[in-house]
C-alpha cells in the first residue's frame, strides 16, 4: 500500500522549470508519507508528473515507484497504490505475449498490462487500487480507481486546466494555490449526510474523487470520465446447493488470494462470523506449512464492567474471540483502548481523513491499527460482509424497507438538534438528503423478473454498496494507512459482489436467518456457536468517563467565541443537549452513532475547520 500524487498541464510547462515542479511533487508525496513510510520517488515529464510514497509489501527491492518503461515513441510511467491479487495469472498471459519482466512486483505487471491492452487492462485486475499512468506517446494521463472504491483518489482542475490529484486531500493542499473552501453543498455533506459522502464528492469546493469502477482520461482536449465496471442485474438460476458451493468457493478463494505478501500477515478477529471465517481460512493455509497465524481483537478498557446488552450489541466480543483463538490455535493478542486515548485520537482521525469521520468509532480503530502495526504490516479484515450478504437490521425491518430515505439515517431530527435556525434555513437538509437518495436510487440496476419486495431489497443493497460500505471502506483505509498498516477486505472481492448481487433474498437470509447463506457456506470451518452467533457490530465504549470527557470539551467549545464550528451551532441548543440522557434518542448514523458519537463528531468538525483553515462560503 502506498500514497500517490501528481499533476497534468495541457500546455506542457513542467520541464521549463523542472526543479520547481520536482519540489512540488516531493511536497505532495511528503504530505501522504504516512501511507508509505518506507520509500519515495518522483517522475517528471513535460506534461505530467508523478509522486509516490511506498509501504513495501511485495518485492521490497524491485518494486520502487514511479516505475517507467519505454513505450512506442515515448515512455509509460506508473504510480500505484493498492494490491493485485491475480498477479500470477496476468503475468503468465503477458509472458505468453512476449512481455519480459525485471521485477516480481505487481506494479510492473500493471504497467505491462496497460502497454499490452490499453485502458482495458483494468478490467482484468482483481485487486484494490488507485493508479496513475502517464503515457508520453500520446501525452495523456490516466487515473484508475478500483471497482468498489477501496483505495481513494482525489483531484481538482485549476482555472488554467491543470489537473492535480492525490490519494488524500492533504496531497492537494500541499500546493499553496489550492485552499480548502466549504460551500452550502459541502456543509450539507458534513451535517446532512456525514460521515457518508455523495459519490465522487470531495466535500470541499471544486474537489472531486474518481468514481469507483471508473477512470479519467486527461490530455490537451480536457478531462473525460469512462466506466470500467458496473453491476448487472439478472435472474439467479443456481440451485440452493449450487449457490452455497459457489459462495464458499468465492469467499475462500478471495481470502487465500489476499494472503499474498512478502512480509508477515495477520487478521482482525472479533469472534463474529465474518472475521472468524477470514481467520479460519488464513490459519488453515499457514498450518499447511507448519506456521502459526497471528490474530488481534479489540475492546475498550473497563468494558467488562460497563457493558450493557442492547438490541444492536447483544453480547461482548471477547468470549467469542477467545474461543476462536483457541479453536484456530492462533497467536492471539487482546488490545484495549482507554477513554483518554480515545478522546485524544479524535483529532488524529480527522488528520487521517482530512475530513470529520465517525467519531470514536473511527478514532478507536486508528488506535488499534497503530498497535497492530507494531507486529505486522498487513491485516485481513471481515469488513463488507454485512453490506454484501445483508447483515444489517435495515435489510430486515419493515420500517426500513418502507422508508423513503437512507435506512441508516431515517430521522434527520438528531442532526438538526444543535444547529442554528438561520443555518438550517439555508441548508435545506431534507431536500438535500432527498435529492441524494433519489439520484442514487435511480441508478439501481433493475431486473424485470424481481417481485416488488425483491426489487426493494435490491435497492437497499444498492444503497448499502454505494453509501454505507464506502463509508466503512474509507474508514478502514484511512485509519490503517495513517499507521502504515495495510488492511485488506476479502469480502469486497468484485466476484463476490457480482454473484451475491443477483442471489435472491430468500437464499441470502435462508430460513429467515441474517446472512444465512454465508453461514451455510462456512459450515465445517467454525464452531457452531460462532457460526450461528447473532451479529454484533463494531464495539463502543460504555465507560461514562468518556462521555464526561466529551461533554467537558463541548462546554469549552461553546464558550470559545473563536471556535469555527460555532458559526453553525446554537449555544442554547447545545447546553440543553448536554443535559439529556446518555443515548439522546436514536442513533443518527448506523447502529452505534448516538449521543457520545454526536459530541465526538462535533469536536471533529471544529478541529477540521480550524486545523485546515477552511474558508466558509455560506451566507
Amino acid at each position: 500500500m502506498c500514497g500517490i500524487a501528481g499533476f497534468f498541464h495541457p500546455k506542457g510547462i513542467y520541464q521549463n522549470n523542472s526543479l520547481r515542479f520536482k519540489e512540488r511533487l516531493s511536497a505532495m508525496g511528503a504530505a501522504v508519507k504516512r501511507r508509505g513510510p518506507d520509500d519515495e520517488g518522483i517522475w517528471l515529464g513535460n506534461f505530467m508528473g508523478l509522486s509516490h510514497r511506498r509501504l513495501s509489501i511485495i518485492d521490497p527491492e524491485g518494486g520502487r515507484q514511479p516505475m517507467a518503461n519505454a513505450y512506442k515513441d515515448g515512455f509509460c510511467a506508473i504510480a500505484y497504490n493498492g494490491e493485485l491479487y491475480n498477479t500470477k495469472e496476468i503475468k503468465k498471459d503477458l509472458l505468453s505475449r512476449g512481455c519480459r519482466f525485471k521485477t516480481s512486483s505487481d506494479t510492473e505487471v500493471i504497467l505491462e498490462g496497460y502497454m499490452e491492452y490499453g485502458t482495458d487492462f483494468v478490467k482484468r485486475l482483481n485487486g484494490i487500487f488507485a493508479i496513475a499512468i502517464a503515457d508520453t506517446s500520446c501525452q495523456t494521463l490516466f487515473l484508475f480507481r478500483d471497482r468498489v472504491g477501496v483505495k481513494p483518489l482525489f483531484y481538482t482542475v485549476t482555472h488554467e486546466g491543470e489537473v492535480i490529484f492525490g490519494s488524500e486531500l492533504k496531497a492537494l493542499f500541499a500546493l499553496p494555490e489550492i485552499s480548502p473552501r466549504l460551500d452550502i453543498a459541502g456543509a450539507n455533506e458534513i451535517f446532512s449526510l456525514g460521515p457518508a459522502r455523495t459519490d465522487c464528492c470531495g466535500v470541499l469546493k471544486d474537489i472531486r474523487e474518481v468514481r469507483p469502477g471508473h477512470f479519467l482520461t486527461v490530455n490537451s482536449s480536457g478531462l473525460c470520465e469512462e466506466t470500467s465496471w458496473k453491476l448487472e442485474s439478472r435472474p439467479h438460476t443456481d440451485s440452493w446447493e449450487q449457490t452455497v458451493e459457489k459462495t464458499a468457493f468465492l469467499v475462500t478463494d478471495s481470502i487465500r488470494r489476499q494472503m499474498v505478501s512478502d512480509v508477515p500477515i495477520c487478521a482482525f478477529l472479533s469472534g463474529g462470523l465474518d472475521s472468524s471465517l477470514v481467520s479460519a481460512v488464513c490459519a488453515a493455509e499457514l498450518r499447511k506449512n507448519g506456521r502459526k497465524f497471528t490474530t488481534f481483537s479489540f475492546d475498550f478498557t473497563g468494558n467488562d464492567l460497563y457493558f450493557r446488552s442492547n438490541d444492536f450489541q447483544p453480547t461482548r466480543d471477547r468470549p467469542y474471540a477467545e474461543e476462536m483463538a483457541d479453536y484456530l490455535k492462533t497467536d492471539h493478542h487482546f488490545l484495549e483502548c482507554g477513554s483518554l486515548t480515545l478522546e485524544k485520537r479524535l483529532s488524529d482521525s480527522v488528520l487521517a481523513h482530512d475530513l470529520p469521520a465517525m467519531g470514536d468509532i473511527d478514532s478507536s480503530l486508528l488506535q488499534f491499527c497503530s498497535m497492530v502495526k507494531d507486529h505486522c504490516k498487513v491485516a485481513l479484515t471481515g469488513e463488507c460482509a454485512d453490506e454484501i450478504f445483508g447483515g444489517y437490521p435495515w435489510f430486515h425491518k419493515e420500517s426500513c424497507l418502507r422508508a423513503n430515505t437512507f435506512p441508516w439515517t431515517m430521522d434527520l431530527a438528531p442532526r438538526k438538534l444543535l444547529l442554528k435556525d438561520d443555518f438550517l434555513a439555508v441548508l435545506h437538509m431534507d431536500e438535500y438528503v432527498k435529492n441524494a437518495y433519489e439520484h442514487s436510487l435511480a441508478r439501481t440496476p433493475r431486473c424485470p423478473e424481481d417481485t416488488p419486495l425483491e426489487a426493494r431489497r435490491r435497492e437497499i443493497s444498492w444503497l448499502n454498496l454505494n453509501w454505507f460500505m464506502r463509508t466503512l471502506l474509507e474508514r478502514m483505509d484511512r485509519t490503517s494507512m495513517y499507521c502504515g498498516l495495510e488492511a485488506r477486505v476479502p469480502f469486497a472481492d468484485h466476484r463476490i459482489i457480482e454473484y451475491l448481487w443477483n442471489v435472491p433474498w430468500e437464499m441470502k437470509a435462508k430460513d429467515g436467518v441474517a446472512k444465512g447463506l454465508l453461514r451455510h457456506a462456512a459450515k465445517g470451518l467454525l464452531p457452531e456457536e460462532v457460526l450461528w452467533r447473532k451479529k454484533s457490530p463494531y464495539p463502543k465504549t460504555y465507560d461514562k468517563k468518556y462521555e464526561v470527557l466529551l461533554a467537558g470539551q463541548i462546554r469549552e467549545l461553546i464558550r470559545d467565541p473563536s471556535a469555527p464550528v460555532m458559526e453553525f451551532l446554537d449555544q442554547k441548543k447545545v447546553e440543553t443537549f448536554l443535559k439529556s440522557p446518555s443515548d439522546y434518542g436514536k442513533p443518527w448514523y448506523g447502529q452505534l452513532m448516538a449521543g457520545p458519537q454526536m459530541m465526538a463528531y462535533i469536536l471533529q468538525v471544529n478541529f477540521w475547520l480550524s486545523h485546515y483553515g477552511i474558508k466558509t462560503l455560506i451566507s
